[in-house]
């Protein structure tokens, strides 16, 4: 039986970085490319990062039952859904996968396909260094959105706090101060836990 390995961390830990660099180590890993209804970032595909899709198309996919799991956040920019789909994407009969989200989705993901199939990888940072780096981030965009990067940076305390960690079962983390060094942690740990 196949398994997920599946990143997390709080906005601006490096997630997306080490999710990238690790589809490179472990081509063997299939990814799962999750759906949104926010608008594309600078230097996003659609397909690549996310399939960016509208609100008809959302609950469109939701009334056939295509949805695994989503949550809806009430930005500064308007309500963004992520969700990830039942779309032939995932075959934990043939596959060990790759995915990248947060701790709600990863914990609905976990109970759809069972605790053995979910192999959770937090990665964390220290919170002024994680502040210093979504600053940088949003300045490089055509019409930043400093605002939505502040409720970000807030509402991650609460989605990521110690007790919900807890709850959803997190006790090994990676700490990114410095990514090779974590990228090799996280590589010994994903090679330890993959399926033969």
């Amino acid at each position: 039986m196949g398994k997920i390995f599946y990143v997390m961390g709080k906005s601006s830990s490096g997630k997306d970085t080490i999710y990238k660099r690790l589809k490179e180590m472990y081509p063997r890993l299939r990814t799962v490319v999750p759906y949104t209804t926010r608008p594309v970032r600078e230097g996003e595909k659609d397909g690549e990062e996310y399939y960016f899709v509208d609100g008809a198309r959302f609950h469109a996919m939701e009334k056939d039952g295509r949805v695994l799991e989503s949550r809806s956040y009430d930005t500064k920019c308007g309500v963004w859904t992520y969700f990830t789909a039942d779309d032939g994407q995932i075959d934990l009969k043939t596959s060990d996968y790759l995915m990248i989200g947060t701790l709600v989705s990863y914990r609905a993901l976990r109970e759809r396909f069972g605790k053995d199939a979910l192999i959770p990888v937090y990665v964390e940072v220290e919170d002024g260094v994680r502040l210093t780096r979504a600053l940088e981030r949003e300045k490089q965009q055509e019409k930043p959105q400093y605002a939505e990067m502040c409720r970000r940076f807030l509402a991650d305390a609460e989605d990521f706090s110690e007790d919900r960690l807890s709850e959803a079962g997190i006790g090994r983390r990676f700490v990114n101060s410095d990514l090779d060094v974590c990228l090799e942690e996280i590589g010994g740990y994903i090679s330890r836990e993959m399926s033969v």
